[in-house]
C-alpha cells in the first residue's frame, strides 16, 4: 500500500490542482450568446443555446439600431399581407404579425422601422440590414444554410390562378395542367411547384415580382400563375376580377409549407423572436389575425 501524503504535501499538491483549474477554464472557449443556428426539427431555426426569458427585452437585445426593431419586406407590398402597400400601418396580416412580435419583444409601434428589401435578397448570403424579414418567405433547407428562421407564422398552400376562357380553366388534377404555360415569381416556392411538381411540357415564365406575374395572367401571355393561396383570391378579387382560382396543391409528403420570419444567420435575436412566434402561436393571437386579415382565403379543390 502507498504511504499516505503528508498533510503538507498534501495541502500543496491541492492548490496546484486549483490553479491549474482555473488556468484551464481561462483558456476555454466561452459561450457569447451567439450560437450557430441549426435546424429545428418543428422547422424554423434555433439558437444552439436557449436565451433566458429575462434577456428578451428591449432593453437587453443587440439590434441593427439600438432601441429600434428593424423589419424588412419588399416594395410593393402585396395585400392580404400588407394593406395599400403601407406596411408601418399595421394593417394586413404580416403587417399585424410584425407588430405583434415586436410587443411581444418590448417594442412599441413607434419603435417599429420599416426598411425595403427584395425577396430574394432577404434570404441571400451576406449580412443583413434588418432584425426580421416578413414577405412570405416559406421555410426551406436550402434558405436555412444562409438565414435562420423563426418557427412558422402561417401554414400555406399554393394555388393556380387562370384568366377568364384560359385553356386550363376547368383543370382539376395535375395531369390536366401539363401542357399549360405557367408563370410564377422567380426563387419562390410558388416556381418550385411548377418546376417539382407540375413539371409540365412547356418551360415555365419567370417573373422578378408578382404584380409583372398578375400583369402577364390580365394580357393572356400565361395560360396560369401560381401564388400562395390567400394572394390567389386576392388577385382574383381586386386585381383580376375576371379570373378564378381552379385548385391549390397538397402539401408535399404531408408536411405543411410554412412562412417564417428571416433572421441573419446566426443572429442572436433568433431565440428570442423565435420564443415569441411561438407565444403568439400557442396564446391563438396568429389564429386571431389569420381570422381577421385572411379570411376570405377560403377553401379551394386540391388538384393530384
Amino acid at each position: 500500500m502507498r504511504p499516505a501524503t503528508p498533510p503538507s504535501r498534501h495541502r500543496a499538491a491541492l492548490a496546484s490542482a486549483a490553479l491549474l483549474t482555473l488556468a484551464l477554464a481561462a483558456c476555454s472557449p466561452q459561450d457569447d450568446g451567439n450560437a450557430s443556428a441549426s435546424s429545428s426539427p418543428s422547422g424554423g431555426s434555433a439558437a444552439n443555446s436557449s436565451s433566458p426569458a429575462g434577456s428578451c427585452t428591449a432593453a437587453s437585445l443587440a439590434t441593427h439600431t439600438a432601441g429600434k426593431f428593424t423589419v424588412g419586406t419588399d416594395n410593393p407590398a402585396y395585400d392580404p399581407w400588407f394593406a395599400d402597400n403601407k406596411p408601418s400601418n399595421g394593417k394586413g396580416y404580416e403587417s399585424a404579425v410584425a407588430y405583434a412580435v415586436a410587443k411581444q419583444l418590448g417594442y412599441t409601434s413607434d419603435q417599429v422601422v420599416w426598411q425595403k428589401v427584395p425577396f430574394n435578397s432577404a434570404f441571400a448570403p451576406g449580412a443583413k440590414d434588418f432584425d426580421i424579414d416578413i414577405n412570405q418567405v416559406s421555410i426551406t433547407a436550402a434558405r436555412e444554410k444562409t438565414v435562420d428562421f423563426s418557427p412558422g407564422y402561417y401554414d400555406v398552400r399554393q394555388a393556380v390562378v387562370v384568366p377568364k376562357g384560359s385553356k386550363i380553366a376547368g383543370a382539376r388534377s395535375l395531369a390536366d395542367l401539363k401542357n399549360a404555360k405557367l408563370g410564377a415569381q422567380v426563387g419562390t416556392t410558388s416556381l418550385d411547384v411548377i418546376d417539382d411538381l407540375v413539371k409540365p411540357a412547356k418551360q415555365p415564365a419567370v417573373f422578378q415580382r408578382n404584380d409583372l406575374a398578375v400583369a402577364a395572367l390580365k394580357n393572356g401571355q400565361v395560360d396560369g400563375i401560381v401564388v400562395d393561396l390567400p394572394t390567389a383570391f386576392y388577385i382574383t378579387g381586386a386585381e383580376v376580377t375576371d379570373a378564378k382560382v381552379i385548385g391549390q396543391f397538397d402539401a408535399a409528403g404531408g408536411t405543411p409549407e410554412q412562412f417564417g420570419l428571416v433572421l441573419d444567420k446566426g443572429s442572436r435575436l433568433t431565440p428570442c423572436v423565435s420564443q415569441a412566434v411561438t407565444t403568439l402561436r400557442k396564446d391563438g393571437t396568429l389564429a386571431a389575425l389569420e381570422k381577421k386579415w385572411l379570411s376570405d382565403a377560403v377553401n379551394a379543390p386540391v388538384l393530384k
